[in-house]
């Protein structure tokens, strides 16, 4: 199946942006299938749909749906699966191991969810929760993502649930489970894509129609089992579960603050780009009121909402519908992290997140604007091995941003995406990039490309011909790099592991360091042009607080003077780097523009555009005043221009 066979849904590009949350029951938490009460399921979703819900992922628990237990003989030899001490009985159900009960139960939450209007996405192997494992008696102690006893009756109860709810209206897409990478540890990526493979083929069997969601989180491009790529070609759908707290290089500053507020949007479409498939916020949250107050959470939530559709993620789902503090038994007596996630306190009252989540879908649907064209971008950010692929790409992202553009990604190894601009942000390593990936983007600026290399220490070959530099010495830094050009009115400093003694031959020097040698140079290759900067900004932007502040060194300056040199030429600018701008095409005259402040406080700037652009009028937020666009803090406007004729 291609890609473009896939099913896709409710994710589908063009289809309406979404938000929701994640279930379970408030009165039980994860025990809601043992103690299920429909009248609470009920009278919980009704709150959540009367408050903008309109899609919940569920969870079949696993060993509550299929209670199987191993009876074993002499020797631990294996004689039978039972229901305790009950035989399995000879019926679909019982074949499958699974509990006709619960199945009965998870269809009357379906025909709750419908009756509300609440579209669901069901995790299908649900082993793992909020910081427990939650595996039938059989497989405890079992490597279950390995093990092939565990994966066949996986496969078998996957395949049984599947074919007796795929009549339920309710239910918008299946998932593989929640995060079943922790469910066991495997350093095999062929391990991980054969249980990936085994689940998502049992769920086709018996309804092709819906998508499968991976419901992975944590993916790499290259390191360990659990790859973008892996997934990409599995499943229908990846998500992301863009946590702050639990996520490398973001819990460094606030949450309401520009790097935390483009987190999820980054994450997913780096996922997105990556696996070739459609990509959204599966779990996103705060992780309670040790982490933010209950206000600044739901400012988070508003800025979080707004990037994520302005950049093409198909919808975002909160961690989670109801605060649990009530709760008695694990994980929630275990781990304080869990009890108060929630949208909903336990007394009901609405939470600011989930007025937030309302208020935002009332823009959308006050603008008519649930869907929206995709949003132009201007290069592709080519991630290389050896390097900490996601840090790079999130920093790479953040300062294409402040620069005034945007970027796609790709992964070295895969065919070059089509673009007149290419950035290999903080190259390390000796293992780069395949020859052959390289002599195509080479091919590439021959041809009147744009590239911008970025080193962090990295081997390139060939490097003289092409930057039209030579590396005299490399060594450890014993202090900041200074990067500073009198003529471009910048002076910055950033950390960085080596130090690169450069020697021009033919370039055109764009900045010096320190001792006035050459540190950022560009150098005509073919009809295209190659630009150098020995100094991995991304990489220390990355592990730098407050990178992304107004009193930060301006590094994205960097990013647009090699956006300049490629000829980038956007429709519509502003001068602050922590105001962000998207631009979708209506039309051939026609054109919206998103601006979101990524700040917590409102910021006035200038918005202009091109000479052919004229603005038209606000779809959303305030009108302009003689000192320009003000956008209310954690929030955005929608602007519209026309083309002149």
């Amino acid at each position: 199946m291609t890609d473009a066979e896939k099913p896709q849904g409710i994710f589908a590009p063009g289809s309406e942006f979404f938000v929701g949350c994640n279930y379970w029951g408030s009165h039980a938490g994860t025990a809601m299938w043992r103690d299920w009460r429909p009248e609470v399921v009920e009278a919980d979703f009704r709150l959540l749909a009367e408050n903008g819900v309109e899609v919940a992922r569920v969870f079949p628990l696993w060993p509550d749906f299929q209670p199987i237990q191993a009876l074993t003989g002499g020797g631990q030899s294996f004689v039978e699966m039972r229901f305790g001490e009950r035989p399995l009985p000879d019926t679909p159900a019982g074949r499958a191991g699974v509990d006709e009960v619960m199945v009965e139960r998870f269809r009357e939450l379906c025909r709750i969810a419908e009756a509300n209007r609440i579209k669901l996405i069901v995790g299908l192997v649900t082993g793992w929760m909020s910081g427990r494992m939650h595996v039938p008696p059989a497989f405890e102690r079992v490597n279950v993502i390995t093990d092939p006893t565990a994966i066949r009756w996986q496969v078998r109860m996957v395949r049984y649930l599947v074919r007796e709810l795929r009549g339920c209206p309710a239910i918008a897409a299946w998932d593989l489970g929640n995060e079943c990478n922790c469910m066991a540890w495997s350093d095999s990526p062929s391990e991980a894509w054969c249980w990936s493979n085994a689940i998502t083929s049992a769920v086709r069997v018996e309804d092709p129609d819906r998508p499968v969601v991976s419901g992975m989180h944590s993916l790499q491009c290259e390191r360990g089992a659990w790859t973008i790529q892996d997934q990409g070609e599995v499943t229908d759908v990846l998500c992301t579960h863009p946590y702050p707290l639990f996520t490398p290089h973001c819990g460094t500053d606030p949450v309401n603050t520009m790097r935390n507020a483009f987190h999820a949007a980054a994450e997913t479409r780096l996922y997105g780009d990556i696996g070739g498939v459609p990509a959204f916020v599966e779990e996103a949250g705060n992780l309670g009121p040790s982490q933010s107050s209950d206000e600044v959470a739901g400012n988070y939530l508003r800025n979080m909402l707004w990037n994520c559709f302005a950049h093409d993620c198909r919808g975002l789902l909160w961690w989670c519908a109801n605060d649990q503090t009530r709760l008695e038994h694990a994980p929630y007596d275990w781990a304080a992290v869990e009890r108060e996630l929630g949208l909903l306190r336990v007394d009901r009252t609405p939470k600011p997140t989930i007025r937030a989540m309302k208020a935002f879908e009332e823009i959308l649907d006050r603008t008519g604007l649930r869907r929206l064209p995709a949003f132009r971008r201007d290069a592709v950010v080519i991630l290389t091995q050896s390097q900490d692929q996601w840090g790079v790409a999130y920093a790479s992202f953040l300062l294409a941003k402040q620069a005034g553009f945007d970027v796609e990604f790709q992964y070295a190894g895969q065919p070059l995406k089509p673009s007149k601009f290419y950035i290999m942000p903080s190259v390390g390593g000796t293992h780069v990039i395949p020859a052959r990936c390289y002599h195509a983007l080479l091919r590439e600026v021959e041809n009147g490309a744009t590239l911008f290399v970025s080193s962090d220490g990295g081997s390139l070959e060939p490097f003289g011909t092409v930057f039209g530099i030579d590396i005299a010495t490399r060594c450890k830094a014993v202090a900041e790099t200074t990067i500073r050009s009198e003529e471009r009115e910048f002076d910055v400093r950033c950390r960085a592991e080596y130090q690169l003694n450069l020697v021009n031959r033919r370039a055109e020097v764009l900045a010096v360091d320190i001792d006035d040698d050459p540190i950022f140079t560009l150098c005509g290759y073919g009809r295209g042009k190659a630009l150098f900067l020995a100094a991995p900004i991304e990489r220390a932007a990355t592990e730098t607080p407050r990178a992304f502040f107004p009193e930060a060194p301006e590094l994205y300056r960097l990013y647009a003077t090699a956006a300049e040199a490629a000829g980038v030429t956007r429709r519509v600018f502003r001068t602050n780097p922590l105001l962000t701008l998207t631009e979708h095409e209506l039309d051939a005259d026609t054109l919206l523009v998103i601006a979101v402040n990524n700040t917590p406080s409102p910021l006035t700037d200038e918005i202009t555009s091109a000479p052919e652009w004229v603005f038209d009028s606000m779809v959303w937020g305030e009108p302009p005043v003689e000192h320009g666009f003000t956008v209310q803090g954690n929030a955005g406007a929608i602007l519209k221009f026309r083309r002149t004729r």
